[in-house]
């Protein structure tokens, strides 16, 4: 959850950051006297939008080791640590990747996979996922987030991220036109009003857009528990992983993050999950498996 929730956030705040820059220098002009040029507007979003979920993609791993304070085994320094660098590296010779950095970290049940190439990426579990599960959990965990990196979740991630992103520049610069014009129906459609118009409707429009990158983030998990079933050589381990996820008390996540979560609970804030209820995701192994 932490890998998708740190990339969305992180990309909201990019993205407002340069649109404010890109107004005050005074480069985001998109009317003349004819009114709105769309195809200049559509390009100047696509440029914003697509620079957001690059940058946010590009500094994904070095965030998350500082929002979470994980710690990258590089020497280990116990037979826990060992055995968790074996498994990983395991797993990623089964999935065809060189092996992620691996990392641990304090917090409730949890683990994350991120990084902008499949060749360089980070793994972290935290320390509440050690205490909580037996060794064979642990690896079916590992192995899911393994199957993240080698799918590419990331970089995909990124480019739906992209094309959203395009949409609610675009779209907002639009709202703030029109609302310009209205206040000020002798100006150009870009004064005061317009600059605080797009900026808020940018911002609406990005937590909507949201929505639509967590309904992707949510099919790709089904990915990633069929790809940790394979890895593994068989279900069973990943489904009981889940079982045991299902039955701990998530907590809070670790202060520094804890605005960025996103609920797991039904109703409306399930729009914004990034992962399917467990239960959905256990019967989809079994079902997957026959």
């Amino acid at each position: 959850m932490k890998r998708i929730a740190l990339f969305l956030a992180t990309n909201i705040a990019v993205l407002v950051v340069i649109s404010i820059l890109i107004s005050v220098l005074g480069l985001g002009r998109i009317a003349d006297a004819n009114g709105i040029d769309y195809w200049s507007l559509l390009g100047m979003s696509a440029v914003i939008g697509f620079t957001g979920a690059i940058i946010s993609l590009l500094i994904s791993k070095p965030m998350a080791k500082w929002q979470t304070g994980a710690h990258v085994i590089t020497e280990p320094a116990n037979a826990e640590e060992r055995w968790l660098l074996q498994s990983v590296e395991q797993l990623s010779a089964r999935a065809g990747i060189r092996t992620p950095e691996v990392a641990i970290y304090e917090g409730e049940p949890n683990a994350f996979a991120t990084g902008a190439f499949k060749n360089s990426a980070l793994v972290a579990v935290s320390t509440g996922l050690l205490q909580t599960m037996n060794q064979e959990e642990v690896e079916a965990v590992l192995a899911h987030e393994v199957a993240h990196v080698a799918n590419g979740d990331m970089v995909t991630m990124t480019l739906i991220q992209g094309v959203v992103n395009t949409f609610v520049v675009f779209l907002s610069r639009i709202v703030g036109y029109v609302v310009d014009k209205q206040i000020n129906k002798d100006g150009n459609g870009q004064g005061v009003g317009y600059m605080v118009t797009s900026l808020i409707a940018q911002i609406v429009f990005g937590v909507l857009a949201s929505m639509i990158v967590a309904w992707f983030s949510r099919h790709r998990e089904f990915r990633a528990d069929a790809g940790a079933a394979n890895y593994m050589g068989q279900p069973n381990s990943m489904i009981r992983a889940l079982a045991t996820l299902g039955r701990v008390d998530p907590g809070e996540l670790p202060k520094s993050i804890q605005a960025m979560g996103i609920s797991d609970r039904p109703g409306f804030m399930a729009l914004f999950s990034t992962h399917p209820p467990i239960e959905e995701r256990i019967a989809a192994l079994r079902n997957h498996t026959g």
